[in-house]
């Protein structure tokens, strides 16, 4: 289920509230989301996984078992798991922040006056969005 409008902004705005706080510590989680491997990434995956594949059906032809256990077909097995775990964390290079100058409606600069916590920017916003309603 999408979200709506209204959710899609606070989201946003939730964001944007996160890169404003510790722009460092966006960056390096926003590096590490899962499904934004690069196209180069997903290729080499792709080409690991074969090889595992390959491992994996070659090791039953070619029968090598260690106590009644196909060993050559659980390597390959290992490594196309590697291979999915490459594809997942593959780490897309992507470490910008948001879109934007990070500026309020009104045009201000969100940093005139003294930092305030996080939260109580997030209440504040919040509280005067119903408010306004």
């Amino acid at each position: 289920m999408p979200l709506s409008e209204h959710e899609q902004r606070m989201l946003e705005q939730i964001e944007n509230a996160l890169y404003a706080e510790d722009p460092k510590f966006a960056s390096s989680v926003k590096r590490r989301r899962l499904g934004h491997s690069s196209g180069r990434r997903r290729l080499q995956a792709v080409a690991v996984f074969v090889v595992g594949l390959v491992l994996l059906v070659g090791g039953l032809i070619i029968d090598v078992t260690i106590g009644g256990f196909p060993i050559v077909s659980l390597i390959g097995f290992i490594i196309m798991f590697g291979a999915g775990l490459l594809a997942l964390w593959g780490g897309g290079s992507s470490a910008s922040g948001p879109t934007g100058d990070r500026t309020r409606r009104g045009g201000s600069k969100a940093s005139g006056g003294p930092k305030r916590k996080l939260s109580e920017r997030m209440e504040e916003r919040f509280n005067r969005r119903f408010e306004q309603e």
